[in-house]
């Protein structure tokens, strides 16, 4: 697959930011097979591209995503017994294995409607800032099925247990407001100024050591389920990791820059990159 063959989403660099776009407006962005093997195509190789430091996922037109696309999916896809494997894989490889191990920052700038599956996408992107206009909800209740895939599970690690349970229980929706009280997203903004938010979190990120955001991001998701003992292991070779593993020595500029120069103050910004 090249770029030039994508279809179902869009791609567009822009000073040093990659916007993906789910591109199925007619479907409200619904999922289809094709939009599973080309984000996880997609994904896998801008991640080598040093010209995308931050990644923003959103939605064209009036929709985030509205889940799965229910007969493309399950009656075009799953059902089929050739298909079924091999979709399933793609479509939960993108949303949960590669968002979240994923090397470089990643915000969902949801723009609109954002329901069912794309929850899974929603939490495994490390940031996320909504419209205070769109639309939240889990209708599977209403379809007599249970939040599939992996979706429960995303809840209840993102969300106070008796809110995910409340909201998968009786389908309510809800806005962006209420998705920033209930800590899915990291704030709400108004619609007309959704895009500016997110290219101000996006040029914060940039402005720090990749390398660092990088541990910083792995080394949460890990301890969320460790223990005390193991975190405090764990995160110990983590440190001793970064030592190495950072070719542009960040951890002892930093402390140059702080101890010898004077010339940087934890907490009044990032320490420079270039002395």
């Amino acid at each position: 697959m090249q770029r030039t063959d994508l279809s179902a989403i869009t791609l567009d660099i822009e000073d040093g930011i990659a916007w993906i776009a789910l591109n199925r407006p007619e479907k409200k962005n619904a999922m289809s097979p094709r939009l599973h093997e080309e984000m996880d195509w997609l994904l896998a190789d801008i991640e080598a591209d040093d010209a995308a430091k931050v990644i923003v996922l959103t939605g064209k037109g009036d929709s985030w995503c509205a889940g799965q696309d229910l007969k493309a999916f399950f009656r075009e896809g799953v059902d089929n017994p050739k298909n079924a494997k091999r979709l399933r894989e793609t479509s939960e490889r993108w949303r949960s294995l590669r968002l979240q191990g994923y090397d470089k920052p990643t915000i969902a700038m949801v723009n609109g409607f954002c329901f069912g599956g794309a929850f899974t996408q929603l939490t495994s992107c490390d940031f996320a800032i909504a419209a205070e206009t769109a639309t939240f909800g889990l209708s599977e209740v209403n379809w007599g099925m249970i939040p599939g895939g992996i979706v429960a599970k995303a809840l209840v690690d993102s969300m106070d247990f008796r809110d995910a349970l409340y909201y998968a229980s009786t389908g309510e929706a809800f806005d962006g407001k209420r998705a920033a009280e209930l800590k899915l997203v990291n704030k709400a903004v108004p619609a007309d100024a959704l895009r500016e938010e997110t290219i101000k979190l996006a040029k914060t990120l940039m402005a720090k050591n990749p390398h660092t955001l990088r541990a910083i991001k792995h080394a949460m998701r890990s301890v969320r389920r460790m223990d005390y003992f193991q975190a405090f292991d764990y995160l110990g070779a983590k440190l001793a990791e970064m030592r190495y593993a950072d070719p542009s020595n960040g951890r002892q500029k930093a402390m140059e820059q702080f101890l010898d120069d004077k010339t940087y103050r934890p907490g009044l910004g990032a320490y420079k990159t270039e002395k």
